[in-house]
């Protein structure tokens, strides 16, 4: 398929991936510029020729028509889609509500977002009460949209749309760097409503797995001055050649001593005496998610796979009557990759949400360092464990490899039930 045209700006940015996200969903291709540099690419004359502004990102058609604007881009490149009632609303009042969130998100929430991470994030100086007040107004706004979020998935409709995207992207930041755990409690429609956009599939492909806020970033310390220049401490009568010789050896002789009862520095895990792997586990991770996972990233964990240095474990939830919503299932799969957080060095896994609202389950399969029957101490321990049924699986059997694939890829007819949601754990 041919671009229907090239997306100029850096492409590890919140206004570049909405349209990119809204391209995936749409099935067009939207050409991209990986290594556009801010500040220097966007100053050039061939640049300020598309948008005399400078600013990222600006969008050139095949047909040579230009549009500026991430959410004008985005609500372009939704029109070239074969059903772009999908994303852009099929009737009056879907476009109207679905262009109102848009320009909530960009005149009202973004700025609010910015006043109160710019500063902190040292992209602007700091301004005490200017980032107060921001930071009121986007406590306020985040509460608005949790109380609109109540009863609804998405923003308009019973799908995504366009809306959904912009609003997801501009929240990005504020997920990452300023709503902590306990600010995600207060905030639970909004904070189900950003995992359930974000855990999307066109969503992870272009920006990747949110990242959730552990600690609010803080401004960064102002530079200390330079310290005062010291007085001159009076100089002491010189010590004779023979005396500091002695004095040197005896130091000499007890460091020697302090060297000989240091203790040996303890390993924090079990798992870091284990021989050397030929398969570093960070080396698959970033392949996984930088390569389509069937075949090319399949293909690459069969060649490399180390049998001796790790294990796969297949795990089932326990109780999975006890499920209700989707959006409350793939959610307890995030609570419980939260408190693995022990684990995140020596384990890799994917679970699924499979099935429908009141009729679902969680499944899929882990593989943990160590070739050991038992489990690591880091997933033994942790809160969830008994919840799940662990069982070590054979991966050279077909048919345990199939649903290792067909896992690891969210798609595959060995999933015991129909695919709704997931997360990896990585």
């Amino acid at each position: 398929m041919a671009p229907i045209g090239t997306l100029y700006g850096p492409t590890a940015n919140a206004r570049n991936y909405k349209v990119r996200i809204v391209a995936q969903l749409a099935g067009v291709d939207v050409a991209s510029t990986p290594d556009f540099v801010f500040g220097v690419d966007n100053q050039k004359p061939e640049y300020l020729a598309k948008n005399p502004s400078g600013k990222v990102p600006v969008f050139e058609a095949a047909d040579g028509s230009k549009v500026f604007d991430s959410s004008a881009i985005a609500f372009y490149v939704a029109s070239k889609a074969a059903n772009s009632g999908k994303l852009l609303g099929n009737t009056d009042e879907e476009r109207a509500a679905i262009l109102q969130y848009s320009f909530f998100a960009e005149a009202d929430l973004m700025p609010a977002a910015a006043g109160t991470l710019y500063p902190v994030l040292g992209y602007i100086p700091l301004v005490k009460p200017t980032q107060q007040a921001a930071e009121q107004q986007l406590k306020r706004l985040l509460g608005v949209l949790n109380n609109i979020l109540l009863d609804k998935t998405y923003l308009v409709g019973e799908r995504i749309t366009v809306a959904d995207i912009i609003v997801a992207c501009d929240l990005v930041g504020v997920f990452e760097h300023y709503l902590t755990a306990d600010d995600r409690k207060e905030l639970r429609n909004l904070t189900r409503y950003f995992k359930t956009v974000t855990g999307q599939a066109a969503f992870k492909a272009v920006a990747g797995p949110a990242k959730l806020c552990v600690t609010r970033t803080q401004p960064a310390a102002p530079a200390k001055e330079k310290k005062e220049k010291k007085e001159k401490k009076p100089q002491q009568p010189a010590q004779p050649k023979a005396e500091k010789k002695a004095e040197k050896k005896k130091k000499d002789d007890d460091d020697d001593d302090e060297d000989d009862v240091k203790p040996e520095p303890k390993p924090k895990s079990k798992l870091d005496t284990l021989p050397p792997t030929s398969m570093p586990l960070d080396s698959w991770k970033r392949f996984y998610s930088n390569n389509d996972t069937k075949p090319t990233a399949m293909d690459w964990l069969w060649q490399n796979y180390d049998a001796s240095g790790y294990s796969f474990w297949k795990v089932e939830y326990k109780y999975n009557d006890e499920l209700t919503l989707l959006f409350m299932t793939n959610n307890l799969i995030g609570g419980v990759f939260n408190r693995l957080e022990a684990a995140r060095k020596y384990a890799f896994g994917v679970l699924l949400a499979l099935g429908e609202d009141r009729d679902n389950m969680i499944w899929g399969y882990f593989i943990v360092r160590g070739a050991s029957d038992e489990l690591p101490e880091e997933i033994a321990g942790a809160p969830d464990f008994d919840s799940f049924t662990w069982t070590r699986v054979d991966h050279t059997n077909p048919a345990t490899r199939a649903e290792i694939e067909d896992c690891f890829a969210w798609d595959g007819p060995t999933l015991p039930r129909k695919f709704a949601d997931g997360k990896v754990f990585k």
